[in-house]
């Protein structure tokens, strides 16, 4: 009896050194960390800095009223053609005369009455000096006769040859009286002209007066009419705009200044998101040398500075493109071909360096980098990894040098 007791005794002793050797294993077996891996290749690299774009015509015409008066409904459409001084893009009228009452009208009457009367005095006056000329002139024939014949002097002579030119003299000015008294008549009769006069007493019915055609200034497209109905304008107020988007459409960009001042002018530009098949190619045009304050749809403060890229692809493939639409401008600060890049989210920082870890042997083992231009999605390798190194994607704070990692399969990451 006592010797089975001590038999079972060993035996449950046994049992829990194994159930505690057990544990101790798996306790202190080291775990197994599933993760992403990518490899280090050879490969090209693009740099580009990327922003909203706009469309816009290098060159717009603003048509605008060259005289006050009365613009007629304009008839043409933004997106239609025009030709340069073919197409009559606008019509305007005189500006309509104002209209008198009865106190204006009798004082105009009165200047009237007082100009015609003395464009009669003027006429006696002409009558007169053509008179005093013909009396004259007679006068000096007759003693130019008599001073041939030797029986008048020359003192005579001279005598009546300036009567007569002082005579011919009061003439012209006769003449010229005239002509500025008729021009008062005019003046005074046209402070009379009113809406009865011209014809105008219905300037909405079919009464018209002399339209002023206006021509379109270049070869292009109407972009928008800023008047089209009837009404009475000031001179210069702007109609419509015009410019010339097969030739003349570029894109504009504003970038942070930061960014700016990696761009320089002829850089290459690709511009997708448009609407259309494939992207566009542009290069940079002009870079304005001064940035505006402006505010992010965050309410972050940001200095901006406007860039103007040429479009390069040609017109018949971006026929629908028009003037003001969005895009997206991706410019092309630097490239390289052939390089060694490693992804750019097995990158993190270990004690101001860029380090990564490489799996060697199913073990994490950190190592140091020097890292050139990126993309934000590849980075240029100068030193520390080699083509065909397997790195670690996003590698959380659970890894370390000499954790036992293994590839995340499929079914897993599912």
């Amino acid at each position: 009896m006592a010797k089975r007791a001590k038999l079972s005794r060993n035996v449950l002793i046994l049992a829990a050194f194994a159930a505690i050797a057990v544990t101790l294993f798996f306790a202190f077996r080291p775990t197994v960390t599933e993760v992403d891996l990518g490899e280090v290749r050879r490969g090209d690299l693009t740099v580009t800095i990327v922003e909203e774009g706009r469309t816009k015509v290098t060159e717009t015409y603003m048509v605008s009223t060259p005289v006050a008066g009365r613009l007629l409904r304009v008839q043409v459409h933004p997106g239609d053609t025009v030709i340069k001084r073919e197409t009559v893009v606008a019509k305007m009228r005189p500006i309509n005369p104002v209209v008198l009452d009865s106190r204006t009208r009798e004082q105009a009457t009165a200047a009237v009455n007082g100009a015609l009367a003395a464009l009669r005095v003027a006429q006696a006056d002409l009558n007169a000096a053509v008179a005093a000329e013909e009396l004259a002139r007679f006068d000096f024939d007759r003693t130019k006769s008599l001073f041939e014949s030797g029986i008048s002097s020359e003192v005579a002579l001279q005598r009546a040859k300036g009567a007569l030119q002082t005579s011919q003299a009061r003439l012209e000015t006769a003449k010229a009286s005239i002509q500025m008294r008729e021009a008062e008549v005019v003046n005074a009769q046209a402070s009379l002209i009113g809406f009865d006069a011209l014809g105008l007493d219905n300037i909405n019915g079919n009464a018209r007066g002399d339209e002023i055609p206006l021509y379109s200034p270049i070869d292009g497209t109407i972009l928008r009419v800023l008047q089209e109905s009837e009404t009475t304008l000031p001179v210069g107020a702007p109609i419509m705009e015009i410019g010339d988007i097969a030739s003349g459409l570029e894109v504009e960009v504003e970038l942070i200044s930061s960014d700016a001042v990696q761009v320089t002018i002829g850089d290459h530009v690709i511009l997708r998101d448009w609407g259309g098949a494939g992207d566009l190619q542009g290069r940079v045009r002009r870079i304005d040398p001064y940035g505006v304050t402006k505010y992010s749809a965050l309410g972050v403060e940001e200095q901006r500075v406007r860039v103007e890229i040429t479009l390069l692809t040609p017109s018949q493939d971006r026929l629908t493109l028009g003037h003001g639409y969005r895009l997206e401008a991706a410019i092309i600060i630097w490239q390289a071909s052939d390089i060694l890049t490693v992804p750019a989210n097995a990158l993190f920082r270990e004690q101001g360096q860029w380090s990564v870890f490489v799996a060697e042997n199913g073990i994490a083992q950190m190592r140091a980098v020097e890292i050139g231009k990126s993309n934000g999605i590849y980075s240029e390798v100068l030193s520390g990894l080699a083509a065909g190194d397997k790195v670690v994607l996003y590698p959380s704070a659970a890894i370390e040098t000499g954790s036992t990692i293994a590839a995340r399969t499929q079914q897993s990451a599912n």
